[in-house]
């Protein structure tokens, strides 16, 4: 009867044991998520330091669109946005392109999940002083100055 019950307690103190060694083990992945936190809560706080004269000189695909200021080119925007404000530039969008005649310019099948990624994009670009939009859904280039 003795030898039994030594089984049993041998047995729940090596359960006990694994037990202690997951628990550590969760509590350096836990401490190692809230370093991480507290570091991007840093990150975040501090002031933006962006001039543009720091921006990109080239495009980033995923990026965002960045506000135009004076001087800027296209080259900063990425790929696909830099077609559309091509294209719009180009002699085939003088007179202003809907968002269905872009779309098949920039060789994309004219169906509806297409149509409103392009009419994003063009929405975007608008935005942010890239492109104008002349009426709903009708975007053109930008007047040329000087």
């Amino acid at each position: 009867m003795i030898g039994l019950l030594e089984a049993r307690e041998k047995g729940i103190r090596e359960e006990v044991a694994r037990l202690r060694a997951a628990l550590d083990e969760a509590e350096c992945a836990l401490q190692r998520r809230v370093d991480a936190r507290v570091t991007v809560t840093e990150v975040l706080a501090e002031e933006p330091a962006v001039a543009s004269a720091s921006l990109p000189q080239g495009a980033v695909a995923g990026a965002t669109v960045p506000h135009r200021t004076e001087g800027m080119t296209a080259s900063v925007l990425a790929v696909d946005y830099q077609r559309i404000v091509e294209l719009l530039e180009s002699d085939v969008g003088q007179e202003g392109m809907r968002c269905q005649q872009l779309a098949a310019a920039l060789g994309l099948p004219v169906v509806p999940a297409k149509v409103e990624g392009v009419r994003s994009k063009a929405k975007r670009l608008a935005e942010r002083g890239w492109i104008r939009q002349v009426r709903p859904g009708v975007f053109t280039a930008l007047e040329p100055t000087g």
